[in-house]
C-alpha cells in the first residue's frame, strides 16, 4: 500500500491549522514547512504529530521532500481541508493502488469559502502526486493534463 505524505506551508497559521490536520488521517505523515510563524502555529503542528522543518530561502519542495521515501505527496494549503469524501477516496486510492493502473498524478475539485457562499472550482487540481514530483509552481504541484480527479473536495475556508 502506498504512503502518502500530506505537505502543508504555513505562517501565522494557528488559528485554522488544527482543522486543516484533523481531516489529514488518511495520511502516513505530515510535513509542516514553517515560514517563520510568531504564533502558536508550529506547538500546534507538534502536537497533531506534524514534522516541523524551517522555510529555507530558495528552497523547492523537493528539498523537503527528500526524506519521504517512494510514496506520495499530498499538497495542501493551511486554509485547506479534505471532505469526508475525498479521505474515503484516498483511502479507496490507497488500498486498490498497487491491483489498478497508476496515473501520473491525482487531482481534486476545490470549493472556496467566500463571503458570498461556497465557490466550487471547475477544474480539477493536481494535489496528489509522486515523490519524485520535480514540477511546482510555488507551494503546490502545477497541474498534469493526465492526472485522474479522485471524488471528493478540498474545501478552503477563508474565515477561521
Amino acid at each position: 500500500m502506498p504512503s502518502i505524505t500530506a505537505l502543508l506551508h504555513t505562517e501565522n497559521d494557528a488559528l485554522r491549522l488544527g482543522r486543516a490536520l484533523e481531516t489529514l488521517y488518511p495520511c502516513d505523515d505530515i510535513l509542516i514547512v514553517d515560514h517563520g510563524s510568531q504564533d502558536a502555529t508550529v506547538q500546534i503542528a507538534r502536537e497533531y504529530g506534524a514534522r516541523v522543518v524551517s522555510a529555507a530561502a530558495g528552497a523547492s519542495p523537493m528539498d523537503y521532500l527528500r526524506s519521504s521515501g517512494q510514496g506520495w505527496i499530498l499538497s495542501l494549503d493551511a486554509r485547506e481541508s479534505l471532505t469526508e469524501s475525498l479521505a474515503a477516496s484516498l483511502y479507496e486510492w490507497r488500498s486498490l493502488h498497487t491491483m489498478a493502473p497508476s496515473a501520473p498524478a491525482f487531482a481534486v475539485f476545490l470549493r472556496e469559502e467566500t463571503a458570498e457562499g461556497w465557490i466550487e472550482s471547475p477544474v480539477a487540481q493536481t494535489r496528489l502526486v509522486p515523490a519524485t514530483w520535480a514540477r511546482w509552481n510555488g507551494n503546490l504541484p502545477i497541474h498534469d493534463a493526465d492526472a485522474l480527479a479522485l471524488e471528493g473536495e478540498i474545501l478552503r475556508f477563508v474565515f477561521p
